[in-house]
């Protein structure tokens, strides 16, 4: 066995059966090397004594071990859950992930960004601010410093973008809810600079045109897109001569604010008023009632970005294709029994 002072990587590609170039990978914490092979590879390092010297390792690769998580809202389950994915792939890698939340301040963001740059970050994985302009990513692009977006997108960018199908699942909730007997609907919360509630909107209407909704019948309500932000929607929208029945949520937050402000009022979410969020969130299962939701797949959208990262890191490109995920609906107590159902059982 060799001493610590002398192992070297041919000590480790002995002990492990493996060829050098997969020690090198393994160390640099590709993605590229299966995850059995890894493990071996690592308990040998263990085994032989090897210490890594990552800072000269750094130097002949001209950038650090760190990739940048810059998310714009983590008080947001759903992101903590996305997070989440991401890391539990870097580690695997043995990337060092560096999360950074910006509370949608688009100067915190930029302070957040140039830090990271300064420390030679490999790669930056970002849920863009709001008010933040296409230009903001620019110098970083020219350096050569691959980035991915995950679940925002800016307009006019070629920055590759990972994010579930939001036009269509705005489409399922809006049909259920309609098909659930409502007549009346609101889609509640997010703000029109944000793309992303662009396309959530857009799913909604066009659930309601296709089937019969009138515009007339159709509340908008922008707000933050938190819980304060559902509580308040929903005080805007029951005051409204001919109140809605039923609300497609910008997200799983505005979701539980909605549900929060019926109880004030001595409502019910499913009973009196049907809730439909968007996310899906691990809270939403266990909420009461439970929440009906998109589901996301949110831990997979951010082990998705994650491996985008570290095969463009690899392949030392700024460019990767967009990926869209599926979305579903799952159909919980928060938006009600089926009225139409109801009706004919009556009859």
């Amino acid at each position: 066995m060799a001493s610590r002072a002398k192992a070297t990587i041919l000590d480790i590609a002995r002990e492990a059966g493996v060829s050098k170039s997969t020690v090198s990978l393994v160390l640099q914490g590709s993605g590229l090397i299966r995850p059995e092979t890894a493990v071996k590879v690592r308990k040998a390092i263990e085994d032989v004594g090897y210490v890594y010297n990552r800072g000269a390792a750094n130097l002949r690769k001209a950038h650090s071990n760190v990739i940048g998580m810059v998310i714009n809202d983590l008080t947001n389950p759903f992101f903590a859950e996305l997070a989440v994915g991401m890391e539990r792939v870097f580690q695997a890698a043995g990337v060092v992930p560096f999360i950074a939340n910006t509370a949608e301040n688009p100067v915190r963001q930029e302070e957040v960004l140039k830090s990271l740059m300064e420390q030679g970050v490999a790669g930056l994985i970002v849920s863009p601010a709001r008010g933040t302009t296409p230009g903001t990513f620019r110098r970083i692009e020219t350096a050569g410093v691959p980035i991915v977006f995950t679940m925002r997108r800016l307009p006019d960018s070629r920055i590759p973008v990972i994010a579930p199908d939001n036009h269509r699942g705005s489409v399922l909730a809006a049909e259920h809810l309609i098909r659930r007997g409502h007549r009346r609907l609101a889609f509640f919360g997010g703000s029109s600079d944000l793309v992303v509630y662009q396309e959530r909107l857009g799913g909604f209407l066009e659930a309601c045109e296709t089937l019969g909704i009138p515009n007339s019948d159709r509340l908008i309500v922008e707000g933050e897109t938190s819980r304060k932000g559902g509580m308040a929607c929903l005080e805007t929208a029951l005051v409204v001569p001919q109140p809605p029945t039923a609300a497609l949520c910008f997200n799983d937050a505005v979701a539980f604010g909605v549900m929060l402000a019926l109880r004030k009022r001595g409502l019910e979410a499913g009973a009196d008023f049907a809730v439909v969020g968007f996310d899906d969130v691990a809270e939403a299962e266990h909420y009461s009632p439970a929440l009906t939701s998109v589901a996301v797949d949110t831990a997979g959208l951010g082990e998705r970005a994650a491996h985008v990262m570290l095969k463009m890191i690899q392949s030392r490109t700024t460019r990767a294709e967009n990926h869209i995920g599926a979305v579903s609906l799952v159909v919980r107590e928060s938006s009600g029994p089926d009225r139409n159902s109801q009706v004919g059982d009556a009859a």
